[in-house]
């Protein structure tokens, strides 16, 4: 079960740099001409250091992770990041708002004792190796988690909970706000009493992971690799644990965002495909897609290339029958295993967030179609991960994004 403990975090001295200039978004949303803005932003952005540029003369000893480990080396030295002289928990919430209004997400940085997963600590979506080499050969040359694992834990009692809420009436240490307009700050946790009621708290609690599967499988790799260079092990060597970000299911706050497939196949008749499965309703190009399947479980909006029409597709309930039964009945799976893989052979799928760039990138020839879906609910985020399955990419996409650099944990 999961064990979380305080640790000597690595925050930016506001008394020399904007809490606005330095942070940035977590790297895998980051593109080239977001990468630029933020490093004309400031020279110690930590953009620098968790995704920096490809350079065409990139070398074995010269490239962006050895690069990231001297702007961390450097940055310490000259006083930009300062180290907590003492174990700490950080306070962060996070202030945005959703079609349903007003929302903040509010919890803490702490340090996760890793844990093979299915033990204490659960996934709920598959991974990618791309990503996993990345992080390692980052995590390699700078020993540190220089950006956080966003996990959930449910604790009814709240004990921790109220304290974060007490730590948060203070002023904050840092604030700054991302591209979306959310204000996101951070507070110092440091009183004995209350670093022992968020350890009681959790411990022994079950850890699911929202966001960062791959930096946490990443972790344990690393663990791996430390303990055979370091034989014997203590086990309280910082590398066996993991910087993260726990929230509180049942503190509310949390939002979880659809991320829409845009897909390619060499299909035809593709309705009469669907009409098997689906019972298919047509609307106007006019009407509002999400509207129309908002808060409807195994329902889907569809838009494909040359149509003036949209389709609202409901499931019929009857197309995976050999599928996990903690599966089976998630949009998600219905889509990718039965829709992709089983009645139109789908070649590619490309995700996007925003509902007119998803029906232009078909509407131009792009794509041939797009599949418009619900959000996944954090209760089967929750039933999923404790079944140890896991649902298909791009699943979830938890909202807001935690800021990087905030706080680093060195190993």
């Amino acid at each position: 079960m999961a064990e979380v403990i305080p640790f000597r975090g690595i925050l930016y001295n506001t008394s020399r740099v904007s809490g606005g200039d330095v942070v940035a978004p977590p790297y895998d949303i980051i593109t080239p001409d977001m990468r630029k803005a933020l490093y004309e932003k400031s020279p110690y952005n930590i953009v620098r250091v968790d995704s920096g540029e490809e350079r065409e003369d990139n070398t074995v000893g010269e490239n962006k992770y050895t690069r990231a480990a001297r702007y961390l080396d450097a940055w310490l030295k000259e006083g930009i990041l300062t180290r907590s002289p003492w174990p700490c928990f950080y306070a962060y919430a996070m202030d945005y708002r959703t079609w349903e209004g007003h929302k903040r997400l509010y919890g803490f940085f702490g340090l996760v004792r890793l844990e093979e997963l299915g033990r204490g600590i659960y996934p709920h979506e598959c991974t990618h190796s791309k990503p996993k080499a990345d992080r390692l050969k980052l995590l390699s040359a700078c020993n540190a988690n220089t950006s956080p694992i966003f996990s959930l834990y449910n604790s009814p009692e709240r004990k921790a909970s109220i304290v974060v809420e007490r730590v948060m009436k203070g002023r904050p240490g840092m604030v700054a706000e991302d591209l979306d307009g959310a204000v996101h700050r951070l507070w110092i946790i440091e009183k004995e009493e209350d670093i022992k009621t968020i350890m009681e708290d959790l411990k022994d609690r079950d850890i699911f992971i929202a966001d960062g599967h791959h930096r946490y499988e990443t972790a344990l790799e690393y663990q791996r690799m430390l303990k055979e260079r370091f034989l014997p092990c203590t086990g309280r060597e910082l590398f066996n644990y993991v910087l993260m970000f726990l929230a509180n299911i049942a503190d509310g706050g949390i939002t979880i965002l659809p991320a829409h497939r845009v897909v390619r196949y060499a299909q035809g008749g593709v309705l009469n495909r669907l009409s098997e499965y689906f019972e298919i309703k047509t609307i106007s190009l006019d009407d509002d897609i999400i509207e129309a399947i908002r808060g409807k479980l195994q329902t889907f909006g569809f838009y494909q290339r040359g149509d003036r029409r949209q389709y609202v597709l409901k499931y019929k309930g009857d197309g995976l029958k050999e599928t996990h039964p903690s599966l089976k009945d998630l949009d998600v799976t219905i889509l990718h295993d039965l829709v992709f893989k089983e009645l139109l052979e789908v070649s590619e799928v490309y995700y996007e967030m925003d509902v007119s760039i998803a029906r232009e990138r078909v509407r131009n020839g792009d794509f041939d179609a797009v599949f418009f879906l619900n959000a996944t609910r954090v209760e089967d985020v929750e039933r999923v991960a404790l079944s140890s399955v896991r649902m298909p990419p791009k699943s979830t996409y938890f909202y807001p994004k935690l800021m990087t650099g905030f706080v680093i944990n060195n190993l």
